[in-house]
């Protein structure tokens, strides 16, 4: 099979530093490439993901560059003649080729729904599907209408090293952009209630309401009470920090549309403690391989029950649920499903 994966033209696949989605187009290009499939790849010139075709936006996501972007997407469609194009980029990218017949994939990774995707799949018909990467966002598309499928945002186990166990005084995690929705205050509050160390590992903003946020509620914890802040990580870095720790404790405050750092976590053998927001109910089941809490109190709680989660079944988790060979065969059905 010929498939044609895009990614957005921000940020090169696989990417440098942070780049979820591009990391997991770039899984998805090396695992097909793997079973015998050929595959083309549109996405930043700066990409260096082996395939059988690269072909690059000319131009970054804009007003105007949309247009160009959807020529040039269609025009890669031509040279390639793929059997299916799988957009991991915008949907307005799709326009020209809606019509034709060629059956394209467009997945999502946010919030969704609306107009741009009840014409798509009026125009498109049953040439075009739509995969959501938790329930929690196929369920926001759906009712715009479509045909759409949930296949969860994954990761590659084996390159997560799993920590049958962790010291007695191992320090809680906080692994994430440093900014108010994702709840670093509320983590910190955790572990200092808990008598537990805490790790904050993630960037933040310069400027703007974030960087009034991290000013009035992050920096003065700071290197007091076993707080302390260690900036973005990569992904050695974060191997080692998911490995040696007790608990992941991202709180968030938004309705997140799956949350990639909790899968790793939980390759990690470690237990996620977040808020049963978006999609966290998907990943993280209760009292299992971790816990949900409405705020510092619970999580202080949670923290007390660790003990209770078995880190062997967190990796089994992620192996058998959010691995890229389980996820890259669901989209491989939905594919020879269109094609056939």
């Amino acid at each position: 099979m010929k498939i044609l994966l895009t990614a957005d033209p921000m940020v090169p696949v696989p990417p440098v530093g942070y780049g979820g989605i591009e990391r997991i187009v770039d899984a998805l290009a090396r695992n097909y490439r793997g079973h015998g499939h050929a595959v083309g790849l549109m996405s930043h010139p700066d990409s260096t993901c082996a395939v059988d075709a690269r072909f690059s936006w000319r131009t970054a996501a804009g007003r105007w560059n949309d247009l160009r972007n959807a020529r040039e997407l269609m025009l890669s469609v031509g040279a390639f003649k793929p059997d299916v194009v799988h957009s991991f980029s915008r949907l307005g990218y799709l326009v020209p080729l809606l019509a034709r017949s060629v059956p394209k994939v467009m997945s999502y990774q946010r919030h969704t729904g609306g107009r741009q995707v009840r014409w798509a799949a009026r125009i498109a018909g049953r040439s075009l599907k739509f995969t959501g990467c938790s329930e929690f966002i196929t369920s926001m598309g759906r009712a715009s209408g479509g045909d759409w499928q949930s296949i969860p945002n994954f990761i590659e186990p084996e390159r997560i090293t799993f920590a049958a166990s962790v010291q007695s005084d191992a320090p809680l995690v906080f692994l994430s952009r440093i900014e108010s929705i994702k709840g670093p205050d509320i983590a910190i509050e955790i572990a200092k209630a808990s008598g537990r160390r805490l790790i904050l590992a993630g960037n933040r903003a310069e400027s703007g309401p974030e960087r009034k946020f991290w000013e009035s509620r992050i920096a003065g914890e700071i290197g007091r009470n076993g707080i302390e802040w260690i900036g973005e990580v990569n992904d050695s870095q974060k191997n080692v920090l998911l490995g040696s720790a007790a608990a992941l404790v991202v709180p968030i405050q938004w309705d997140e549309p799956f949350g990639i750092v909790f899968a790793e976590a939980l390759a990690a053998g470690t237990p996620v403690i977040t808020c049963a927001r978006g999609a966290t109910p998907e990943i993280v089941e209760q009292g299992k391989t971790g816990f949900f809490v409405r705020d510092a109190a619970e999580g202080v709680s949670a923290v007390g029950q660790l003990g209770r989660i078995s880190r062997a079944a967190c990796r089994r988790v992620a192996e058998t649920r959010f691995s890229c060979e389980v996820c890259a065969e669901q989209y491989l059905s939905l594919y020879l499903g269109m094609t056939i």
